[in-house]
């Protein structure tokens, strides 16, 4: 049985909605929403002494439910004989509300008669084109409703808003006569995504107040929770309706569509008139879990989407492994916005959630989290020469981080350090836990223990928070740390903020580390070893080092300041063509290679040398003993840093 029209054409041709309602019967279809979706909007615009017209009234029970609940002076009207016969016959124990056949665009009532004309889809059914006949009919339809509406009173349209439609009310109602409103009905349409009777759109409802003449134009819209937004011109209004609609089509292709196991979709949730975005969700499938657990959002605590599970494809596909849904959607909460409690945040989320339910889901949709929405407080933000920044405290399973994070690239923090609770003068106060350095840290300093000793100068080139300085120094008294920094901004972010110490032992240049290459070089200075920690801007492929640190020139100047000292580098490539031709270009300019891949972040670390002693797992072994105990016996630690198992899972040694 076809019960939808089979072309757009057919939504106006009487005789398709006579065979359309005869099929039906008594039963209802309500496409656009029924009253219980449709009434917490309707109640707003609509008064129980208010005289309403409903045009096009079909077989629909939305008038029969507003008379039930005290509006009992309406009049419903159609251009369908058997509709009106039916509707007689069904509502004849309703005495004060009648059925009249006639046609909307021509009616026998007189001028300024009601309060209210109330159009749940019959604009959508007369207007299928905007051909010139059809224009014609919807002039007449919009006069008639002029007509009969008294001043102050409303014309009340649901409708989907196809495009050519919009246009029309646009050209008809947006004058200074008329105050134009446009409100999403989010009820009616989770109602039908719960249904399988077709693709769920979203569903507006336009109300037109008559007037005299307003001073100005008047526009708004509500596309999302109570309050109005002022549009400041009907391309602005035009141009939100479509985003609403676009973002509906991509809903309803995920709803529809299997995603490939290796592919995520990511959509930003952004309130009205705003910019940034509340919330960011990544959508991912799993077909071998999709007959057990279908559907589940999971919600990430504030300040955590920067970690390896949440911030990255690899790690939320984990994620989904561990929680074991068919379509895990990961909600991330952004910087810049407050999140009063979780049973907030998944009322915020819980539109969203129903419009991304996979086909054939049904019942309450499961919201998973770590217990609750995390803490995330701003310490400082400005913009330097790398770009706006800002320095937040985030709190992990109990334990306070201090973060700067670059907002250009917002899941990538910059510099981490953890804090720790010290008591002085009876007071408590938060410090830098300068020994719990991140775990490629931990790596990278296991090489000052593969060369002979651990003495003479070391080059940092990136200092960011300066964790890795810092830890450097405290923990190796014969080392001099000399960091290169090209964003001087930076060197106050990290002295004010993550307690850098600069002095004799910890010095900082402020300058570009190719041109500090070249002039240690020029001057013959060497160093026992060199640290690459720096990101690159531009992201193509490598995020770090910037890649004309990887060029021949650079590389030459690197082997010269290095002599048979330790290169380390913290390298951070998402392309295996990428990874592959830099060790290549590397093996050219080095004797030995070896490097340890982090299982649960995207760094490498890769240790290279022109030293007579090669790369072995006992030398390896020995240094990450001899960094343990180091800081230890300085009571940066209570037992290590590092644990072998860290180094050894993905140890590798190319040469």
């Amino acid at each position: 049985m076809n019960l939808l029209p089979k072309t757009y054409k057919e939504f106006g041709e009487k005789d398709y909605w006579n065979k359309f309602f005869k099929n039906r019967g008594n039963k209802a279809f309500e496409w656009y929403g029924e009253y219980l979706e449709l009434c917490a909007h309707l109640h707003k615009y609509i008064k129980q002494t208010d005289k309403v017209l409903i045009p096009g009234c079909g077989n629909s029970s939305l008038s029969s439910d507003l008379y039930d609940v005290g509006y009992k002076d309406i009049i419903n009207i159609d251009v369908s004989e058997v509709v009106i016969k039916q509707m007689k016959a069904k509502n004849a124990h309703r005495t004060d509300m009648s059925f009249l056949h006639m046609d909307a665009l021509n009616t026998t009532f007189n001028n300024d008669e009601f309060n209210v004309v109330l159009d749940k889809g019959t604009l959508d059914a007369l207007m299928p084109d905007d051909s010139a006949e059809t224009l014609q009919r919807i002039d007449s339809y919009f006069s008639e409703i002029k007509r009969l509406l008294k001043l102050g009173r409303r014309f009340i349209c649901i409708s989907l808003l196809q495009g050519h439609i919009l246009s029309k009310l646009i050209d008809f109602f947006c004058d200074k006569s008329w105050l134009f409103r446009i409100v999403r009905c989010h009820e009616a349409e989770e109602k039908s995504a719960e249904s399988e009777e077709g693709t769920t759109l979203p569903v507006f409802i336009v109300v037109a107040t008559k007037f005299k003449e307003c001073p100005r134009l008047i526009l708004e819209v509500c596309m999302a929770g109570e309050k109005m937004q002022s549009v400041q011109s009907t391309d602005e209004l035009k141009a939100i309706i479509k985003s609403v609609q676009d973002t509906a089509f991509v809903t309803n292709g995920l709803a529809k569509a299997d995603l490939d196991e290796d592919d995520e979709v990511c959509l930003d949730l952004i309130q009205p008139a705003e910019s940034n975005p509340r919330y960011t969700l990544y959508i991912i499938n799993q077909k071998k879990y999709q007959t057990v657990n279908k559907y589940a959002v999971f919600i990430v605590p504030q300040g955590r989407q920067c970690e390896w599970l949440f911030g990255t494809p690899a790690g939320r596909r984990q994620l989904q492994d561990s929680a074991r849904f068919g379509r895990l959607v990961v909600a991330c909460l952004n910087r810049g916005h407050q999140f009063p409690s979780l049973d907030a945040v998944k009322d915020e989320l819980a539109h969203s959630a129903k419009m991304l339910m996979p086909s054939g889901f049904s019942g309450q949709i499961p919201f998973l989290s770590l217990g609750d929405i995390g803490s995330r407080s701003q310490v400082c933000s400005g913009e330097s020469s790398s770009g706006p920044y800002v320095v937040e405290d985030v709190s992990v399973e109990g334990v306070m981080y201090r973060r700067l994070v670059f907002l250009q690239h917002q899941g990538l923090v910059q510099s981490e350090a953890r804090l720790k609770t010290v008591k002085r003068k009876n007071k408590s106060k938060l410090v830098v836990d300068f020994g719990a350095i991140s775990l490629y840290h931990s790596i990278m300093t296991i090489g000052l223990h593969l060369n002979d000793g651990i003495s003479g100068e070391v080059a940092v080139f990136g200092l960011g928070g300066g964790g890795l300085c810092m830890f450097i120094k405290k923990c190796y008294e014969d080392v001099k740390v000399t960091a290169v920094e090209i964003d001087g901004d930076m060197l106050t972010v990290a002295r004010e903020y993550f307690e850098l110490e600069v002095d004799e032992r910890l010095e900082v240049q402020v300058k570009d580390g190719l041109l500090f290459l070249q002039e240690e070089t020029d001057a013959g200075n060497h160093y026992s070893c060199v640290m690459y920690d720096m990101d690159s801007k531009q992201h193509s492929g490598v995020s770090c080092p910037p890649e004309q640190f990887l060029e021949e020139h650079a590389l030459e100047l690197l082997v010269e300041v290095l002599g048979t000292g330790q290169f380390i580098l913290n390298f951070v490539c998402r392309d295996k063509q990428i990874r592959e031709s830099t060790l290549d270009v590397l093996k050219k300019y080095f004797k030995h290679i070896a490097t340890v891949k982090l299982v649960t972040e995207v760094n490498e670390i890769i240790f290279a040398t022109n030293g007579e002693t090669a790369y072995d797992t006992q030398r390896i072994e020995a240094a990450v003993n001899s960094m343990n105990q180091a800081a230890r016996q300085k009571k940066l630690v209570k037992l290590k840093c590092l644990d072998m198992k860290d180094v050894f899972d993905t140890l590798c040694i190319l040469k």
